[in-house]
């Protein structure tokens, strides 16, 4: 087997076992190979065009890249286990199968540095995409729940605590905004990571008159890097995409949070399907939200991702290092853990159980309307300051009755105040309520049915890098 290691010329002994162990990513940046591929085809190219590289020596080198990556597509071929990392497991197999003048040429102007900074960039574009259409299918399932909850009134909470009605189509709806947010970022986060590296080889590019344009057009990259030290040590593209994942994680946590309150025996207000729960293993009558609570614990695992790499940036000097290394496996685990639970989590709530009359129940208690007292009397003429204390002193005879604010009767409301006469006991209803909130952003039905229309624009605008 031809020697694996794209270096050592200048080295008399061999490396030690341990440094070999510590120094190959095979294992891992194996993963890369479709994207090396893709780079090292352009790169033969453009030596093709420059004269580094014969007219014959082009076809057989780009068709035995190809091939490459068919094998490796149908598991035909794989790196071997002393090949340092994908790049060299590549020329390796060149050298091999067109010999050591043919297969030799690949590395000529290039770098491992240049090289891997390129197919990251690839690599990353394409997983983008794939979780893009994932959030892009939570978001619209979670708008399909809520379109048909438009009208279900619910108890809305701060602090925990019954805060003021809201429908629950509105409760659901939220969840997508956040998603979309996501979108966006990973848009955004695309447009600065559309860059090619390739040209800038080890740091300093190269003298043999190869164009960057031309490669990064073939590439498929809206632009080249401006700096060739900057284009192999920047990895705030994989920082950054590791920021989103992890916020995605976050939202999706939170999602995997209320679900797991809505379905408890104290809520009700959901019923999870069988094919989307657990059971346990001593208490037969458990029906857990074991995907809700993943969702909500693979946060943390995104967290650290994030956090491991902005470590290993922290002090890095001047251009590439070896740490750089450790941005791929922190990266490839959150992106599979990403692909893992979006789907889960859109199976649960598409598959789950609304219950309307807990839903209703919930504005039974818990004075939610006792704001729309206070802003029953603004509308009279009365400052907010003054109507937030009678609202308040309703609360406190709710509370002496035994009653929640919306049961009390307009002799009960006039006996509090004067002002509160003719038909301030309807302002209390929790479905007047939501009606009244019927701005654009508001819980009213009809808001709530043009939040939905205006998030599913939203998404089909940034579902595509």
């Amino acid at each position: 087997m031809t020697d694996a290691k794209l270096w050592g010329g200048r080295f008399i002994d061999p490396p030690a076992a341990a440094l070999e162990r510590l120094s190959s990513s095979i294992h891992f940046d194996a993963a890369l190979t479709p994207v090396d591929v893709l780079q090292s085809r352009a790169h033969v190219k453009e030596l093709n065009r420059c004269g580094y590289v014969s007219d014959d020596d082009y076809t057989a080198l780009d068709e035995a890249l190809s091939a490459i990556a068919v094998e490796y597509a149908t598991g035909t071929w794989t790196p071997a286990a002393n090949d340092e990392d994908i790049h060299s497991a590549i020329e390796r197999t060149l050298i091999e199968r067109l010999g050591a003048d043919v297969g030799g040429r690949i590395r000529t102007g290039r770098s491992r540095n240049d090289q891997v900074a390129t197919d990251f960039r690839l690599y990353l574009l394409a997983a983008a995409g794939d979780i893009q259409a994932g959030i892009a299918s939570l978001a619209n399932t979670i708008l399909d729940v809520a379109g048909l909850h438009t009208e279900s009134v619910c108890a809305g909470f701060t602090h925990l605590q019954h805060a003021q009605p809201v429908t629950f189509g509105h409760e659901l709806a939220k969840h997508a905004w956040a998603l979309i947010r996501d979108l966006d970022r990973l848009h955004d986060w695309a447009v600065r990571t559309n860059v090619s590296p390739m040209g800038a080889g080890a740091l300093a590019g190269n003298s043999l008159g190869l164009n960057p344009e031309r490669i990064a057009k073939d590439l498929g990259f809206a632009d080249i890097a401006r700096n060739s030290i900057d284009a192999v040590s920047d990895r705030d593209f994989v920082a950054e995409f590791l920021f989103v994942t992890s916020m995605l994680g976050i939202h999706l946590s939170r999602i995997g949070e209320e679900i797991c309150l809505w379905a408890s025996s104290e809520f009700g207000w959901i019923r999870l399907h069988d094919s989307w729960s657990t059971g346990s293993s001593l208490m037969p009558q458990k029906r857990n939200p074991d995907v809700a609570e993943l969702a909500r614990g693979k946060a943390g695992r995104l967290i650290g991702s994030l956090v491991s790499v902005l470590t290993m940036l922290k002090g890095l000097p001047f251009g590439y290092n070896r740490d750089q290394q450790e941005d791929k496996e922190a990266t490839f685990d959150a992106i599979a853990t990403v692909l893992l639970v979006l789907p889960a989590l859109e199976g649960l709530i598409s598959s789950m159980t609304i219950d309307v009359e807990k839903l209703a129940a919930s504005v039974a208690f818990g004075h939610s309307t006792a704001t729309d007292i206070a802003e029953w009397l603004v509308r009279q003429g009365v400052a907010f300051r003054e109507a937030h204390e009678i609202a308040g002193a309703c609360v406190r005879t709710a509370e002496i009755n035994g009653v929640d604010v919306s049961a009390l009767t307009a002799e009960d409301l006039v006996a509090v105040d004067a002002r509160l006469i003719g038909d301030a006991a309807q302002a209390l209803s929790p479905i007047a309520s939501v009606h009244a909130r019927n701005s654009v952003s508001g819980p009213a039905p009809d808001a709530v049915r043009a939040q939905i229309a205006a998030a599913r624009a939203a998404i089909e605008a940034k579902v595509s890098l």
